[in-house]
């Protein structure tokens, strides 16, 4: 069994269209590495040099992420990552 992670419309062009990816790891960073092995580009969407992107939620399980220890958050085989954007903005 592996991780399933849920791909936000916006990234499903470095999946290939795809809404759910399978990947595998012990912590988040080296999930999204695995990740990015196949589904290049993806990693750089997610992560910057100080961690989670600001404008980026991933949930763990429902949880997020940034509570669980961020890219140190244990993963588990059967585990559900959801990312989704930040949405902001909008007219007055």
């Amino acid at each position: 069994m592996a991780i399933e992670v849920r791909i936000p419309t916006i990234l499903r062009t470095y999946t290939g269209g795809q809404k759910s990816v399978e990947g595998t790891g012990a912590t988040l960073g080296e999930l999204l590495a695995d990740l990015d092995g196949r589904y290049d580009g993806l990693r750089g969407r997610l992560v910057d040099d100080a961690g989670l992107r600001r404008f980026v939620n991933v949930y763990l399980n429902d949880e997020d992420v940034r509570f669980l220890g961020g890219l140190a958050a244990p993963v588990s085989d059967g585990d559900t990552v959801t990312v989704l954007p930040a949405v902001a903005g909008g007219a007055r």
